[in-house]
């Protein structure tokens, strides 16, 4: 973890700024940090800033709780030109088109639209506690901010329609056997073990990170041309003399003290 930390933001999402990433806490507690209108707002807010200056990301709910999902109590007044606005899909794809890689740090429920968010992140650590589900089918509609499509992705179909259809909540054990928890930790080394691996991400060539990102999401149609104009971009680059430079001498090195 790199140097202090600058605090900012409003009272639904607080800010945390480092040198080279930077902490996202959904602060809505007292309702298990129910994604609202408010908290939407400031989502895009802190977007904006990523957007401009490259940084990590890192998502964490404040108190036992990632995110219990949208607000009932907002999502029962919505209606049909509210779903085709795309208020949590709009929010949730912009954070997984970030420019650098995002980590979720599940503990306790990640249910709805807080399921939503989490599969919208590159990497997802949790707690034996992390309870992970999509119930909208239970309240009368459907996961519509990402969940439909991007759930099969990571999961695989059969696994994804006991979520998406049957109303299956996943554990902690089950998440990480699919690999849609990368790791289980204790809830008090939760924050710490995202900054692990943050700095082993940081420790990386940040455009050669920017560009593999995109071009891992890139159409499959776009594959091979992508590819080859992201390296011939970072071939070009000082950074890519550096770091290979000195792999060179550090391998002859080693080869001269044997």
């Amino acid at each position: 973890m790199n140097g202090e930390q600058e605090k900012h933001g409003g009272p639904g999402l607080v800010v945390e700024e480092g040198e080279d990433r930077v902490v996202w806490r959904l602060n809505r507690p007292e309702v298990r940090n129910a994604i609202d209108h408010e908290l939407v707002r400031a989502l895009h807010d802190a977007c904006s800033a990523v957007e401009h200056e490259p940084k990590l990301v890192l998502i964490i709910g404040e108190g036992t709780t990632f995110a219990a999902g949208a607000d009932i109590a907002q999502l029962r007044e919505r209606g049909r030109d509210d779903a085709l606005r795309g208020i949590n899909s709009k929010i949730f794809d912009r954070i997984h088109r970030l420019p650098m890689p995002t980590i979720g740090l599940l503990d306790g429920y990640a249910l709805g639209g807080g399921a939503e968010l989490a599969y919208a992140c590159d990497f997802r650590i949790g707690t034996p506690r992390t309870r992970i589900g999509n119930p909208e089918t239970g309240l009368g509609i459907l996961a519509a901010a990402g969940a439909a499509w991007r759930l099969a992705e990571l999961v695989g179909e059969p696994l994804a329609k006991e979520i998406l259809l049957a109303g299956r909540v996943l554990t902690a054990e089950e998440a990480l056997s699919v690999h849609l928890l990368n790791e289980v930790v204790q809830p008090e080394n939760l924050l710490a073990t995202g900054h692990l691996l943050a700095d082993r991400i940081a420790a990386q060539a940040p455009l050669a990170t920017r560009l593999m990102k995109a071009v891992f999401h890139a159409p499959r149609d776009a594959h091979p041309f992508v590819d080859d104009v992201a390296q011939a971009v970072l071939f070009e680059t000082e950074e890519k003399q550096a770091r290979m430079t000195a792999f060179l001498e550090r391998r002859n090195r080693k080869e001269g003290n044997r």
